[in-house]
């Protein structure tokens, strides 16, 4: 049998990453991983020479000669169906608002107007890409979040993922979901973090890593701020953990790295509620993301 082999990008507003996928036996070549930093507000030009330079040395850095496919994870808002980028006043990508990114790449890389190019959503394709490095997980019905400057998530049923009907929130987002004086990604995400601990403390610190470094010492105030976030988060997932009855419950992003400091917290509220989730710290988000990308050109024909 023919190997199939695609491309997978991790799309950001500062970073790209980009490395050729092994489909048929869901790997990353490591030979292929490319990572660039850019500005996502630069003219749509600029920004494809980017994505066209990381692409082409992934390819060449691989020595694949040829590609199923191109995915691309990419945060929303984003119309991942027909490749639309609908992302405006986020501060990234402002001038791809209403572009067609699918004919962007094509037209980069010369490829043909039926050529295989998808988009997901970023948090969807690290959740799939959890799933897929861990092959007993595909049998399950698993909840995936991301936590940095945002709260992503999504919801998957034996490997696919889920974005609608009466079991999950719509789009199967939960960031805007309704919490306490606001929603929920005001209380779980990094501004959230950093809130909790001005709020104990009224010491406006600048970044995560000084919030943590601070644990890392003892800082009582810190410790208290790591704590509340694991709470709030359990608070916010118990509901769905039982609506889409989740087996299994993987957390990643930047904030997944102080685990250690929130954890015993969220599994606390867990048992209280009496939900029986496996839970799983991600090790290792990019490849995960890029494997989720993959993942969807996984069994084309």
């Amino acid at each position: 049998m023919e190997k199939k082999y695609a491309i997978g990008m991790d799309v950001g507003g500062t970073h790209i990453t980009s490395a050729v996928i092994d489909v048929t036996n869901m790997k990353v070549l490591d030979s292929s991983v490319h990572k660039e930093s850019f500005d996502s507000n630069l003219p749509v030009n600029q920004v494809m020479d980017f994505w066209e330079k990381s692409i082409r040395l992934s390819l060449e850095n691989s020595a694949i000669k040829k590609i199923n496919g191109i995915t691309v994870c990419i945060p929303g808002p984003f119309d991942y169906e027909n490749g639309i980028s609908m992302i405006k006043g986020q501060a990234k990508y402002e001038n791809f608002y209403g572009l067609n990114v699918s004919d962007l790449i094509r037209e980069r890389l010369s490829l043909s107007a039926d050529f295989n190019v998808f988009f997901e959503n970023d948090a969807t394709c690290f959740g799939k890409g959890e799933v897929y490095k861990h092959k007993e997980n595909l049998s399950k019905k698993v909840m995936a979040v991301t936590l940095g400057t945002g709260l992503g998530s999504c919801f998957i049923d034996k490997g696919r993922s889920v974005n609608s009907g009466d079991l999950v929130p719509t789009d199967g987002e939960i960031w805007n979901l309704p919490f306490k004086n606001g929603m929920a990604e005001d209380y779980v995400s990094l501004r959230g973090l950093l809130s909790k601990y001005y709020n104990l403390s009224k010491i406006q610190l600048e970044n995560g890593l000084e919030l943590y470094n601070l644990a890392i010492s003892g800082d009582e105030k810190a410790l208290k701020a790591f704590q509340e976030l694991g709470e709030d988060l359990a608070e916010i997932v118990i509901p769905l953990f039982k609506k889409f009855s989740v087996e299994h419950f993987i957390i990643g992003g930047k904030i997944a790295n102080s685990n250690s400091f929130f954890l015993p917290a969220f599994q606390k509220k867990i048992k209280e509620a009496n939900c029986e989730v496996s839970i799983q710290i991600s090790a290792d988000n990019e490849n995960a993301a890029l494997l989720g990308a993959a993942s969807s050109i996984y069994g084309l024909e």
